[in-house]
C-alpha cells in the first residue's frame, strides 16, 4: 500500500478543489496514483451528476465580462441549488474564471468543450458537483459585440448586464454603466419597438381591447384606443424609450445622447437568477 502523504493530498485537493477526506480516499483507492485518483474523483462527480440532474438549479453567480478592447462582451450564470453554496468565495472565483474563458466564445456548446486546467468546462462543472454535492452547471450564455461594449453587475452577482454602445468616446463607460444599470433594474423587453416579437404585440392590443370591452368601450373605438395603450407598452418596456432611472425627465436615449450627440444604444444582453 502507498505512503500517502499530506502533501499529496494537498496536492490534488489544489488541483481539483475537492475536500481533503475525498483526496485522502481517492488517493488511498488509487494506491497513491495521482492521475487515477483525479479519475476517481470525476467519476464520483459524474455519479453525483446523475442523481441530481432533476434539481432546480436556480441560485448562483451571473457575471459578465468584457475583452481588453471592450468591443465585446459575454455573460454566464455559474449556477447551484443553494445561496450558501452561491456566497462562497471559492464558487464566485470558479465563475469568474469560466467567464475569463467564455470571453473566446459565441455559443455555449463551444465554450463547455472549451479546456479548463486539463479538463474540459464540462468535465470541470461535474467534478464541483461531486465535489459540494450540488448541482452545478452553466445556466445563462449571452454574447454581445459593438463599437463599445459596457456591463454591469449587481450586488449579490444575481443579475449581470451587458451594453453595447454605437462609438467610443468621452464619457461611453459611465454611460454603458448606467444604462447597464437601467436594464437590470427595469428589464425592457427590447431595444426598441422594432425589436418587441409580434407575438407580444398581438397580445398587448388583444389585452387592451379586452380591457376596453369591460369598460363598455364602443367596438369601432377599440383599434384607436388599443393602439394608444401599445405607444404606452413600448415606452415602458423597451430599453430606449424607458424614463431613465436616474433622471426620469429623460428617456435613455435622450441621456445617451447626451453624452454625445451621435451616440446610440445598438443592444443589450441581460442574465439574472431565479
Amino acid at each position: 500500500m502507498a505512503n500517502i502523504t499530506a502533501a499529496d493530498v494537498n496536492k490534488l485537493r489544489q488541483t481539483t478543489g475537492a475536500g481533503m477526506m475525498d483526496c485522502k480516499k481517492a488517493l488511498v483507492e488509487a494506491d497513491g496514483d495521482f492521475e487515477k485518483a483525479i479519475e476517481i474523483l470525476r467519476k464520483k462527480g459524474q455519479k453525483v451528476a446523475a442523481n441530481r440532474a432533476d434539481r432546480d438549479s436556480s441560485e448562483g453567480a451571473a457575471i459578465a465580462k468584457v475583452n481588453e478592447d471592450q468591443t465585446s462582451g459575454v455573460i454566464i450564470s455559474l449556477n447551484c441549488e443553494t445561496d450558501f453554496v452561491a456566497k462562497n468565495e471559492s464558487f464566485v472565483t470558479l465563475a469568474n474564471e469560466l467567464a475569463d474563458i467564455a470571453l473566446g466564445f459565441k455559443s455555449k456548446d463551444d465554450f463547455l468543450a472549451a479546456d479548463y486546467k486539463g479538463m474540459t468546462v464540462q468535465e470541470k462543472l461535474t467534478e464541483q458537483t461531486g465535489v459540494i454535492g450540488e448541482k452545478i452547471e452553466i445556466g445563462g450564455f449571452e454574447t454581445l459585440s459593438a463599437p463599445f461594449v459596457g456591463y454591469y453587475i449587481h450586488a449579490g452577482n444575481k443579475i449581470a448586464v451587458l451594453t453595447g454602445l454605437s462609438a467610443k468616446v468621452d464619457g461611453t463607460e459611465e454611460a454603458a454603466k448606467d444604462v447597464s444599470m437601467q436594464v437590470a433594474a427595469m428589464n425592457p423587453v427590447a431595444l426598441n419597438q422594432e425589436g418587441v416579437d409580434q407575438s407580444v404585440i398581438d397580445k398587448e392590443i388583444e389585452i387592451a381591447k379586452d380591457q376596453l370591452r369591460q369598460e363598455g368601450k364602443p367596438e369601432a373605438m377599440l383599434d384607436n384606443i388599443a393602439k394608444g395603450k401599445l405607444n404606452r407598452f413600448f415606452k415602458d418596456n423597451t430599453l430606449v424609450n424607458q424614463d431613465f432611472i436616474k433622471d426620469s425627465k429623460q428617456s435613455v436615449a435622450q441621456y445617451v445622447k447626451s453624452i454625445d450627440s451621435k451616440l446610440e444604444v445598438t443592444g443589450f444582453k441581460r442574465v439574472a437568477l431565479g
